[in-house]
């Protein structure tokens, strides 16, 4: 493939005046994020027009060029899978890709499999089978090899010809208002993440009392300060399920944190003060000042067992519909519109809003108050399940 290699400043530059000429600009990334704790920018692939092209983050002084003209231009930024690269974008500049599309989403509210991999997007859309063989590259290494390069540029070069299709099969089936709304909603959900309490996260810990939840709080804090500092995952400084197991315990005491399973690492005996310090912060805390539990309003047996159920009806729902069931709910997503129909709560469950009532909010409504039955038509059928007003 014929293509250019952006590694100075000045070509930088002189590639970005290019872009903003143009109506569409398909991007990829590649990074490393295995032992870093933000994930490493290291290529920036580029396809646009006539242009093709790799920029070098390793080598360019400031990449902020780049992510303010797709942050502030007028031009649609095509991605697959795009998270980490709506991440560099929104960190860089506080703003999100301009007019963002990602195929990998547009691909399950066409009916296809979500999440895809690109390689089976191309295969399925294109009938091209992509090379594998540089997903585990550390693309941190200079000098790039021919293969590496190859590799990162298929990443751009087939997705034009991907998202035609699908912007094409979008309009068939009416639902450019569904990609829309879709990705805008993505896009909330990926600020929300990086601005609200991580602590949150931890796992393990979602049926704690409040004062435990303080301990995961401030043990969170004091991990995550550790892992920025040291450029390291927030996992290598101290465990979740140790974090976990400190919370259950509430004590600052050096001795009992240290007899803990796992404690023993060489590497935390530096530590041990301070994980004793970030705990009695925590006990010392006003009750009032301690986090809140999660409502648990659909934890409840018959939620359990009507998501269960309803989960598997509404599979065929989706797929009858074209849309791709891990796209449209989860479980818990159809046990919080139960609660929602049953209880009045949670406010504003997910597949009670836009095309997600659509297509599956009023059919469990139905389902619900017997309006509809659903029961085993062609056992021998793709889709079983058959949907009847009795």
């Amino acid at each position: 493939m014929n293509y250019e290699y952006v590694e100075t400043q000045s070509q930088l530059v002189a590639l970005c005046d290019r872009l903003r000429s143009e109506s569409h600009i398909f991007w990829d990334t590649e990074f490393v994020s295995e032992d870093v704790y933000l994930p490493d920018l290291c290529l920036v692939q580029i396809a646009a027009g006539d242009i093709l092209a790799i920029v070098d983050p390793k080598r360019v002084d400031d990449m902020n060029v780049f992510w303010n003209l797709i942050a502030d231009g007028d031009q649609v930024s095509v991605v697959h899978s795009g998270r980490e690269e709506f991440l560099f974008c929104y960190r860089a500049t506080g703003k999100p890709p301009a007019n963002l599309f990602d195929t990998q989403i547009a691909g399950g509210l066409i009916g296809m499999e979500y999440p895809a991999s690109f390689g089976n997007l191309i295969l399925r859309l294109l009938d091209e089978k992509l090379p594998k063989g540089e997903t585990r590259t550390d693309w941190r290494i200079r000098p790039l090899s021919s293969r590496q390069i190859e590799y990162a540029l298929n990443d751009v070069a087939y997705l034009g010809p991907a998202a035609k299709e699908l912007e094409k099969e979008l309009g068939r089936l009416d639902r450019v208002d569904w990609m829309k709304e879709e990705m805008q909603s993505w896009q909330d959900a990926l600020v929300e993440s990086t601005q609200r309490s991580r602590w949150r996260n931890v796992s393990g810990t979602g049926s704690l009392n409040r004062r435990s939840l303080a301990v995961v709080r401030e043990l969170w804090k004091w991990r995550d300060k550790k892992a920025s500092v040291a450029n390291i995952p927030a996992r290598r400084i101290l465990r979740d399920d140790l974090i976990a197991e400190l919370s259950k315990r509430k004590s600052a005491n050096v001795k009992q944190i240290r007899a803990i399973r796992g404690m023993q690492r060489s590497d935390l005996n530096r530590h041990f003060d301070e994980i004793a310090a970030a705990i009695q912060i925590a006990l010392d805390l006003d009750e009032a000042d301690c986090p809140s539990s999660r409502p648990n309003w659909n934890q409840g047996k018959q939620y359990v067992v009507l998501g269960q159920f309803l989960s598997a009806a509404l599979g065929s729902i989706c797929r009858e519909a074209k849309v791709a069931p891990s796209l449209a709910c989860t479980v818990q997503d159809v046990r919080d519109l139960v609660a929602y129909h049953l209880d009045g709560a949670p406010e504003n469950p997910s597949l009670a809003q836009g095309w997600r009532a659509e297509v599956i909010g009023k059919t469990i409504e139905e389902l619900l108050d017997g309006s509809l039955v659903v029961r085993v038509g062609d056992p021998r059928a793709v889709e079983p399940l058959s949907f009847d007003r009795p």
